[in-house]
């Protein structure tokens, strides 16, 4: 789907995200962001975003759910 979010989670340590509207949440258990059509939820512990822009951000840490809201 042109403009959707895309998630690559690298074991439970590492995830990518591209094509993200923006943060709407972010503490050390969760981090909420917005895509296209919907919100995309990581759940865990010592959440972190290593590196964010405009088009894409890297979320590191213990990630225990991933959750499409």
């Amino acid at each position: 789907m042109l403009g959707a979010a895309i998630v690559t989670v690298t074991g439970n340590r590492e995830a990518f995200i591209e094509n993200y509207k923006g943060i709407l949440e972010y503490t050390t258990e969760s981090i909420v962001l917005q895509g296209k059509n919907t919100k995309i939820c990581f759940e865990g512990s010592s959440l972190s975003i290593d590196y964010y822009t405009n088009e894409d951000m890297k979320i590191s840490g213990k990630i225990d759910a991933l959750r499409y809201l």
